[in-house]
């Protein structure tokens, strides 16, 4: 009976410790951040070798999280009483997300272009590398150019993937959702947002950011380095950015997938935020606010069948 009391006299402890952590950190988030945007030279003068390594610590650290959920906190809690606000928050969101996405779907194009220069230039003219430009032109073999066709592809999965979120042109799997009423899909959709692609998000961009400062910059970083271990490695700190290709003449500059990975997480986070405001709304106000200022594009009258999937 003793050991069961202690048990749980430790169990209630625990949690009482990380409840108080937990606000903390969030009381703690409103200093940090003012004081990052009051003192940029500490971690934006990459002239300085300690500021890089604040960047990188700052990218990936707990401080850096609850800025941004105690951000996502106090935009939500200011849209429960001006609904508008949080109307336009959504509109901003998804606004970003289709500008950027309809930029870079482009670079399908692009790909597809180049892949036919490849071949006229390899079958017809028979010529090993191709020249880009005027005066001092940009020439690289044709591997090159060729395996390059995969930066391409990365950028409309990576840029695109939040534009097709709010295009509706995502594959939902649905077990139940297409018969539950329209507040419980809102729901669904609030849950989905908070428990699933907010948590991946954040998961793939702690691997992303260090992932991608391991192959800019020596000594090489690490998650579980402290801001005080990675200070004192700064003082070996060197660019080192990744220029290894595949092949002897392939595509060396691997290092912006990298950049990329960590661009996606940041747009699917912005996308669950959207989704989350967007869903709450819809809740709020039923359903003849369904698709409220949603911009999607259209391909023209009698083609809606082909629009997005559903």
């Amino acid at each position: 009976m003793e050991n069961d009391a202690s048990e749980a006299v430790g169990s209630f402890s625990i949690i009482v410790d990380g409840v108080l952590w937990f606000f903390a950190n969030i009381g703690l988030s409103v200093y940090n951040f003012f004081y990052a945007i009051t003192h940029p030279s500490l971690w934006l003068d990459w002239s300085n070798k300690e500021a890089i390594m604040r960047f990188v610590y700052y990218g990936g650290s707990v401080e850096f999280f609850f800025v941004v959920l105690t951000a996502f906190l106090i935009v939500f809690a200011v849209g429960l009483w001006r609904n508008e606000f949080l109307w336009g928050c959504v509109r901003a969101l998804e606004g970003f997300a289709n500008t950027v996405g309809r930029f870079f779907a482009w670079a399908g194009l692009l790909m597809v272009i180049q892949q036919i220069v490849i071949v006229f230039m390899q079958r017809i003219f028979t010529r090993p590398d191709i020249s880009i430009g005027f005066g001092i032109p940009l020439q690289f073999d044709i591997s090159w150019f060729a395996e390059e066709l995969k930066l391409y592809n990365a950028m409309v999965v990576c840029l695109c993937m939040a534009y097709t979120f709010v295009q509706g042109g995502h594959v939902r799997v649905d077990l139940v959702y297409s018969a539950v009423a329209f507040r419980t899909k809102k729901v669904i959709d609030m849950f989905g947002a908070v428990f699933f692609m907010m948590p991946v998000a954040v998961m793939i961009w702690l691997y992303g950011w260090f992932f991608l400062w391991r192959h800019l910059i020596v000594p090489n970083p690490s998650a579980s380095d402290t801001l005080d271990r990675l200070l004192l490695k700064s003082r070996a700190l060197r660019w080192n950015v990744e220029t290894i290709g595949f092949s002897p003449n392939g595509f060396n500059g691997y290092f912006l997938f990298k950049i990329l990975l960590c661009a996606f997480t940041a747009m699917v986070f912005l996308q669950a935020v959207a989704m989350f405001f967007r869903s709450y709304l819809e809740w709020k106000e039923g359903p003849e606010s369904e698709n409220k200022y949603l911009d999607r594009d259209s391909l023209g009258e009698g083609e809606e069948a082909y629009e997005g999937t559903h």
